[in-house]
């Protein structure tokens, strides 16, 4: 959907070009939470989920760069910004293939462990398991008030982060008039500070076996540097210190999705997963649109700003509302 995406021409086109990738994309993120719990015990479960994500911002510190040269040219008359769905679709569409061959659900199905191996991670994960864990239905999985805290922190993390996303670059070329490369390469490097956070956030984590603040802290970081840039400093330096602040919201992902299959049975974390990240991924939409309005009605960014940064710090209070302990899914 991301190569077919170079070939829409009106923004109905565009719109559901995007609205048909998010559908397919959708189960992809909680399968792999879900998956990962399959393989890694608790006191590696956050780094395992840390390394995965760790691709994002690697993404983007790798993409970024590249994305900015690539609208910079046309090849056989077809614009760069064409080109630069058809390349970024490819290893998708490689990397899947890959996977589906490659991958296997349970350890005991991976002929590449030997048979003590297999035992081992099979017996300590069934060991790790709650005793109050249980399986539930979608009914009360929705009425969990642990389910809804996270649901609700997802969902005002994602309204902060997505906006950050997809506004960055523009934030970028209007403060500063520089060149889409330039853009490239000064956007990669608040992904690079929360590439490095993330990772560690993720391991310190598994280290003391603790995850709201591991997820809260974040938050709040993220919403100190959403404040500084409201003010939108004229500095060049000073405005990218601001955006890896914001950025370090990053490294809420990996400790706040091992919360939901640790407390939770797995058929009902498979469901609470999908449920989580249907919902806070509305935010996905609402996010940047909502600071693209408050920019539009007042000319500034700073509303914006100002709202993202409620939005994250409200995140990161619901995360310390959940009980440290683990509560069976009917708490």
């Amino acid at each position: 959907m991301t190569t077919l995406t170079a070939l829409v021409h009106t923004p109905g086109q565009l719109y559901l070009a995007r609205f048909v990738l998010g559908a397919a994309e959708a189960g992809f993120f909680p399968g792999v939470i879900v998956y990962l719990s399959h393989w890694f015990i608790q006191e590696d479960r956050a780094k395992a989920t840390s390394n995965f994500m760790s691709a994002i911002p690697l993404s983007f510190v790798i993409g970024s760069p590249i994305a900015g040269w690539i609208l910079g040219h046309t090849w056989f008359a077809v614009a760069g910004w064409r080109w630069l769905f058809v390349l970024e679709g490819m290893p998708a569409i490689v990397l899947g293939v890959v996977a589906f061959f490659y991958l296997t659900d349970w350890p005991s199905a991976a002929t590449w462990l030997a048979p003590e191996q297999q035992q081992w991670i099979t017996q300590t994960l069934e060991e790790e398991k709650p005793s109050n864990r249980r399986s539930v239905g979608l009914g009360e999985a929705l009425r969990s008030r642990t389910v809804v805290l996270l649901t609700a922190a997802a969902f005002f993390d994602y309204f902060a982060a997505y906006a950050v996303i997809f506004w960055l670059p523009t934030i970028l070329k209007r403060q500063f008039g520089v060149s889409d490369m330039r853009v490239g390469l000064l956007g990669a490097i608040p992904y690079a500070v929360a590439f490095i956070v993330m990772l560690f956030n993720g391991w310190h984590s598994d280290r003391t076996l603790e995850r709201r603040w591991h997820t809260a802290i974040p938050l709040f970081i993220t919403s100190a540097g959403l404040l500084g840039l409201m003010y939108l400093p004229g500095s060049t330096s000073l405005t990218i210190v601001w955006l890896s602040l914001t950025c370090t919201f990053m490294a809420f992902l990996p400790t706040f999705w091992a919360i939901p299959t640790e407390i939770l049975s797995e058929s009902t974390a498979a469901l609470a997963v999908g449920m989580i990240n249907a919902i806070a991924s509305v935010a996905g939409f609402a996010g940047p649109y909502a600071f693209g309005y408050l920019n539009t009605q007042t000319g500034s960014f700073s509303s914006g700003f100002a709202l993202l940064t409620a939005s994250a710090f409200v995140a990161g209070v619901l995360m310390l509302l959940i009980a440290k302990e683990r509560p069976p899914v009917s708490s």
